[in-house]
């Protein structure tokens, strides 16, 4: 794809792509291409431009809603949805295509989720401040000195032990509206804290009972999408513990929490897991799951 068709598709004032963004195009029109054939043509003609169109340089790099949006129009965001939707079915440890797929389903669950998150005062508190969890914003060595059972001990025992890093979110693009568009960045930042919450790990079954909260917590359509599907990714030996014991609940305790984005966790490190799940309204975990680098086991 040249520059040209990526502006094409994205509109006059998105000509010159920041390259990550044409990377994550170029990745989904090959992944469209390989799962659905000539589909993925009808996406991939959406990039051919008119030569004869002008473009203003001056006004490429930012369109005024947050930096790094990329405005789309309900029929390009609907192409996007199929292609990183499928992609993301592929392999779920595509984090970019379901990334894509979040941004482009969720806007009325989004919209929910803001309203609840206005209705509590903590809440408010956050869409007004726009906290940010990176590990620029972290303060290890004082999260590392708490003593074991904080949330903000168990965090940092979560990270270590499943090597992930909250740097890992990529930023938001193709929400069309910018206080929609953090409370999605909240979303993603505060996914891992679900994980401590929740005390699952980063393995497929952990990953699926999490995707089960969410979604009866979130009703985004991603993470129903992804609750539904992820089953079918799991061994009988996994699958029967999800579907006796953490599914179910999973569900209850997303149906019962308070608004899991309405907590200000950075000024929550300190307290202990248990109080914290107390407060949500989260019930412990029916079975304790430890991850390896190959298999979760389980212990009642």
């Amino acid at each position: 794809m040249t520059r040209h068709h990526v502006h094409f598709i994205f509109g006059k004032r998105r000509l010159c792509q920041p390259a990550h963004n044409k990377a994550m195009l170029r990745s989904l029109l090959v992944s469209s291409r390989r799962s659905t054939g000539r589909g993925a043509f009808v996406f991939e003609a959406l990039c051919v431009r008119q030569h004869h169109h002008g473009v203003d340089s001056a006004d490429v790099q930012y369109d005024g809603l947050y930096p790094g949006h990329i405005p789309t129009s309900p029929i390009q965001k609907a192409l996007l949805a199929v292609g990183s939707g499928v992609a993301a079915l592929q392999d779920p440890y595509r984090h970019d295509m379901v990334a894509v797929l979040g941004e482009t389903t969720g806007h009325l669950a989004l919209m929910t989720l803001r309203d609840r998150m206005r209705g509590d005062p903590e809440g408010y508190t956050i869409l007004t401040e726009r906290p940010r969890i990176r590990l620029s914003t972290l303060d290890l060595s004082k999260m590392a000195s708490l003593p074991d059972g904080s949330f903000g001990r168990e965090y940092l025992r979560f990270l270590e032990d499943n090597r992930v890093t909250p740097d890992s979110r990529v930023n938001v693009k193709f929400v069309d509206n910018e206080e929609l568009a953090y409370v999605m960045q909240r979303y993603r930042e505060v996914h891992d804290l679900l994980h401590t919450l929740l005390g699952m790990p980063t393995n497929m079954l952990g990953e699926v009972a999490v995707k089960w909260f969410e979604a009866a917590q979130t009703g985004l359509p991603m993470c129903i999408l992804g609750a539904a599907l992820g089953p079918l990714r799991l061994s009988t030996s996994r699958l029967e513990p999800l579907v006796t014991s953490l599914g179910p609940w999973a569900v209850r305790n997303g149906r019962q929490a308070r608004c899991v984005f309405s907590i200000f966790y950075e000024r929550r490190w300190e307290q202990s897991l248990e109080d914290l799940r107390k407060e949500l309204n989260i019930e412990p975990p029916p079975l304790t799951i430890t991850a390896t680098s190959q298999k979760a086991t389980l212990d009642s």
